[in-house]
């Protein structure tokens, strides 16, 4: 197998520069095999194959409103994702987007399929229809020589693979149930997260919570206290899991509560893999992420270990669509 360690630095690129891209570049920050280069948001984007600053890079976009005005690595564009595409030379991008509508992601890819381009391609997908949408397109994505990793942040993404590894305890598994507890300290910071959130909630649906106002956001929030509850949520774990031929999907749940005004945990997230083993016992394997750990470290650092597998794998001319639990993530240091 290609040893990407004995390489140089992955260029890497941030589509979407939101809360989480911007997590996503302050993590990238401190690894010195992955070099963060390119970045794009709606109205603009930077790049620079030496490296991105970070801070100058969030202070631009937070105190102007876009990338496209760093200073002389920055420019606006219409379609900034199309824009930096055709420009900027990266081995892989980490798609920090918000899947609003629901469509989003897969017409993203398929923006690349027709483009040409090459390389690799990891997201944080959610809903097991968006990741749908994406199975339609594997043989485009294997064609182009694009490799496509999805569902490749907390849940789904490290929570979905440790429920695969986990079975293998088993002869037959009869649930496996995911619960997550997020706190962040307001809503704002991570505004197409919540509103992604706010979606799966009874009486929303995609639709609705894109086209609610922030207004109309805070006045729900205001409503709840701030507290998101979510139960038997329209999850990729169960279709992940159900392509691994771990179980059926409708043998997974997902649930869960977000704290938007409080980054501590409102409870501990947590995967449960039950099942029976070969001799015929009743068992239930449970993975609890520690409590000090934020969303962003819990999708952002599986996501960037998933995308540094994906290059080896491109290396050796593997492409095509594939999910965190069909591949081991490399830790990337």
């Amino acid at each position: 197998m290609v040893d990407v360690l004995n390489m140089d630095a992955i260029a890497i690129g941030i589509l979407g520069f939101g809360g989480l891209g911007q997590a996503a570049a302050r993590l990238l920050n401190q690894k010195q095999e992955l070099r963060w280069v390119a970045a794009a948001d709606r109205a603009g984007y930077a790049y620079d194959p030496k490296g991105l600053d970070t801070d100058v890079c969030i202070a631009a976009t937070r105190e102007r409103g876009s990338l496209g005005s760093v200073p002389e690595v920055g420019a606006s564009a219409a379609d900034s994702i199309a824009a930096l595409r055709d420009r900027a030379r990266v081995d892989g991008y980490f798609l920090a987007l918000p899947n609003l509508p629901n469509t989003f992601m897969a017409d993203v890819a398929r923006g690349f399929i027709a483009s040409g381009w090459r390389g690799v391609m990891v997201d944080a997908l959610k809903r097991t229809s968006a990741v749908e949408q994406l199975l339609e397109l594997r043989a485009d994505l294997e064609a182009a020589g694009i490799t496509y990793l999805t569902g490749c942040g907390a849940t789904p993404g490290l929570l979905t693979a440790a429920a695969a590894i986990a079975a293998q305890s088993y002869a037959e598994i009869h649930n496996v149930c995911i619960t997550f507890g997020v706190g962040i300290a307001n809503w704002d910071a991570y505004r197409a997260t919540i509103r992604e959130d706010i979606a799966h909630m009874p009486g929303y649906n995609v639709e609705r919570a894109r086209t609610m106002s922030d207004a109309e956001v805070e006045a729900l929030l205001d409503a709840t206290d701030g507290v998101i509850k979510l139960e038997n949520m329209e999850h990729a774990d169960d279709i992940m899991l159900e392509l691994a031929g771990v179980c059926p999907r409708d043998r997974v749940t997902v649930g869960g509560i977000v704290d938007t005004r409080n980054p501590q945990k409102p409870l501990s997230t947590n995967v449960q893999v039950t099942g029976r083993t070969f001799e015929g016992k009743i068992s239930t394997h449970t993975f609890t992420l520690g409590d000090e750990t934020s969303m962003a470290a819990n999708v952002c650092g599986p996501a960037f270990g998933y995308l540094k597998a994906a290059v080896a794998l491109h290396r050796r001319g593997w492409y095509g669509l594939h999910t965190a639990a069909d591949i081991m993530p490399r830790f990337a240091r």
